[in-house]
């Protein structure tokens, strides 16, 4: 029987190092996020207004870069570009104590978001191309999981820098961030260079034959569905809070244990989610699974309207937790998408391109979900649900079209890396002997 603490250790050593950088990333992030709104209107002196303002032209031109870093990515080499964006983003950070206009505000948010882009398109592809195909799915459930538990220390640190009201310590929290960021950068060059890193300057600049993911219409479909999917966090940070407040008589301090719920769900289950899912159809089956729990979490959360007391409290947690269920579920489905539809030489140009369509799927959903729910009400609510299961089942054919046209214009042998689960994996028996030690400046070794 495992130990309590082998049940939380990660899949391999180098799942661990990698969730040492979500936790990192997540700290950062997290702690600026806690104190930006106080920080961009009692510090920078923007209005409410301004910040939103801002927020959306950062947004815009995150949408716009996302393809170009892609390709980017593909042509320096997931490692290195990861790196150069957590630097670049440290300066950033360590450039708004100094920032008092709201051009000033904008042209470095703009520059953060774009940097930002860089950063999760070399993440996407140096973690699907550095993890054997066994491997993919678990190690992204237990950096998920590490991600969440560094987004609740960053929280908890922003929290303690806004407890003391100090506008000192809150200047403080970007250099916090940008301290971190900067570690992270660090740590980043001591992991192992991916297969893609190990390529020469000349091989990654070569053209690569072949249609790229602008003409996969399979995976544009697929990745603009999976947008829609992910608008379940729209309904779990936007829409069931204002539902909350003014649809139902729950107090408003209940708002603190749902999303409490769902921050301790998403540190301890993922693993258990993305049990058994190993390729397209076992995903399309966890998508299948997700749906089932978002609808199950409208029905309950739509009977809020009409109930009262402990009654509504007791429903909102069930909503919530249906509604995590539907998020883990659809996590470890997203990752075996990305591992086994994206072209193995274009992983970085596939999630620019990914990052472009599933924008698309979900940028719409704060106004029309919150319109929806908070005017139509229960019907609102079987409206949103019915927009999710014609998400999911959109999927299923999509994911097959996307299959199909790496099937035809990737080479067999090339293709053979595009997979979530390596099936031969487990019916091989474990080696006979010492383990044998890759060294620093050998492939696959600690390379800067």
């Amino acid at each position: 029987m495992p130990t309590l603490l082998g049940r939380f250790a990660p899949p391999s050593p180098l799942a661990g190092r990698l969730s040492l950088q979500s936790v990192l990333f997540a700290l950062g992030e997290g702690t600026f996020m806690a104190g930006s709104a106080v920080f961009f209107t009692q510090v920078v002196g923007l209005s409410a207004a301004q910040v939103g303002l801002g927020l959306t032209l950062a947004g815009a031109a995150a949408f716009v870069a996302a393809y170009p870093m892609g390709r980017l990515v593909d042509r320096i080499g997931p490692k290195r570009a990861w790196a150069v964006s957590g630097v670049g983003q440290a300066s950033m950070f360590a450039l708004w104590p100094f920032i008092d206009s709201f051009a000033g505000y904008v042209a470095v948010a703009v520059v953060t978001e774009i940097v930002g882009a860089l950063g999760s398109t070399a993440h996407g592809a140096y973690t699907i191309d550095v993890l054997p195909p066994h491997e993919r799915v678990t190690s992204r459930a237990y950096m998920y999981s590490a991600l969440n538990v560094g987004f609740t220390l960053g929280s908890l640190t922003g929290g303690v820098a806004l407890a003391f009201e100090s506008l000192t310590l809150i200047e403080a929290v970007p250099l916090f961030t940008a301290v971190v960021f900067l570690v992270n950068a660090y740590f980043i060059t001591r992991l192992p260079r991916a297969p893609h890193d190990l390529k020469t300057a000349e091989e990654r600049k070569a053209k690569i034959p072949g249609p790229g993911p602008m003409r996969n219409a399979g995976w544009l479909l697929s990745m603009f569905f999976s947008g829609v999917l992910w608008t379940n966090q729209v309904i779990l940070n936007v829409v069931i809070p204002l539902w909350l407040v003014e649809k139902t008589d729950a107090p408003w301090s209940v708002l603190a244990l749902l999303f409490g719920t769902n921050t301790v769900m998403c540190i301890f289950l993922p693993l258990a989610a993305a049990r058994g899912i190993k390729d397209r159809s076992t995903a399309l089956r966890a998508i299948r699974v997700s749906t089932v729990f978002f609808v199950v979490s409208c029905v309950i959360t739509l009977s809020t309207h009409e109930t009262i007391g402990w009654v509504t409290v007791v429903l909102f947690f069930l909503g919530h937790v249906t509604l995590t269920g539907a998020e883990l579920f659809l996590s470890a489905a997203s990752w075996t998408f990305e591992a086994e539809l994206m072209d193995p030489r274009r992983r970085g140009e596939y999630q620019g391109a990914a990052e472009l369509s599933s924008t698309l799927g979900r940028v719409w959903a704060p106004a029309a979900y919150t319109f929806m729910a908070m005017n139509w009400g229960g019907v609102g609510w079987m409206v949103i649900a019915g927009i999710i299961a014609v998400a999911a089942a959109g999927l299923h054919p999509s994911t097959a079209m996307a299959r199909r046209f790496l099937e035809r214009n990737v080479p067999p042998d090339v293709l053979a890396d595009a997979a979530a689960s390596d099936p031969t994996a487990e019916e091989e028996p474990p080696p006979v002997g010492p383990p044998t030690v890759t060294q620093p400046g050998e492939p696959g070794g600690d390379q800067l």
